[in-house]
């Protein structure tokens, strides 16, 4: 536990000297959630959505997007560059198993999406008045599935991608369909009824109607449930069998 920890601190250190990661993973999500704020149509109640605000609709959805951003470009690209300069190889020389390193990743950005949520969760509830979930307990089950499942699709693409540059260019190519079926570009709620089944089995698709459902007091549909753990199980095995230290 002792190195884990060590090793955690060392990527969160080194996380937080790249201006640019720190910018899309911290700063971005709750930025546009403000703009999103902003828009005076957006916090003002829909008779099209059944008297809902768009802001309240769009607050799940941000998060998602913050963990896809985490998932599918940070972390992928991080081990990949690893991997690429060795780094992996030579820690096989030290009393540090490689596999440390993968944990410390891991938490790190298990860490690191907790406190965006947080953030987020914060912002919508003080600067727009967007209420709290209403199932608490079921929200965290949310949030837990979607993080799981997002990271293990994550370390899907670390395994397979053959560069650092190989890893951004897939997380790039698999980012945008996975939060367009989330609802950023339009919110599930407005999307037609073959898209929106759809999205139901995409991880980011099922993980924002778990979160809306526990936001409005409500526990996750197990449809849902069942969509991202058999993401994480598939990519998580999957990752499993083809990664590579080297």
């Amino acid at each position: 536990m002792h190195t884990l920890s060590r090793l955690t601190l060392t990527e969160t250190k080194l996380f937080l000297r790249e201006p640019a990661a720190v910018f899309f993973m911290l700063v971005f999500p709750p930025a546009l959630l403000v703009i999103f704020g902003l828009v005076p149509s957006f916090r003002e109640p829909n008779p099209d959505l059944g008297g809902l605000r768009m802001i309240s609709l769009y607050t799940p959805i941000v998060i998602a997007m913050a963990l896809a951003l985490m998932a599918l470009s940070a972390l992928p690209q991080m081990f990949a560059t690893y991997r690429e300069k060795g780094i992996l190889r030579r820690m096989r020389t030290t009393p540090v198993r490689p596999a440390f390193l993968l944990g410390a990743q891991l938490l790190m950005c298990t860490i690191v999406s907790v406190i965006v949520l947080v953030v987020l969760l914060a912002i919508g509830r003080l600067a727009f008045d967007v209420e709290l979930p209403t199932q608490a307990a079921g929200y965290v089950l949310s949030y837990v599935l979607t993080v799981v499942s997002m990271l293990s699709i994550g370390l899907l693409l670390a395994s397979l991608a053959p560069s650092a540059r190989g890893a951004g260019a897939i997380g790039s190519v698999l980012f945008f369909p996975m939060v367009f079926f989330a609802g950023l570009w339009a919110p599930r709620e407005v999307m037609p009824e073959v898209l929106r089944r759809i999205s139901d089995f995409t991880p980011l698709g099922a993980g924002v109607q778990s979160l809306a459902d526990a936001a409005a007091g409500h526990w996750p549909q197990l449809l849902h449930v069942a969509v991202m753990l058999g993401w994480t199980v598939v990519a998580g095995g999957l990752a499993a069998r083809y990664f590579r230290w080297e």
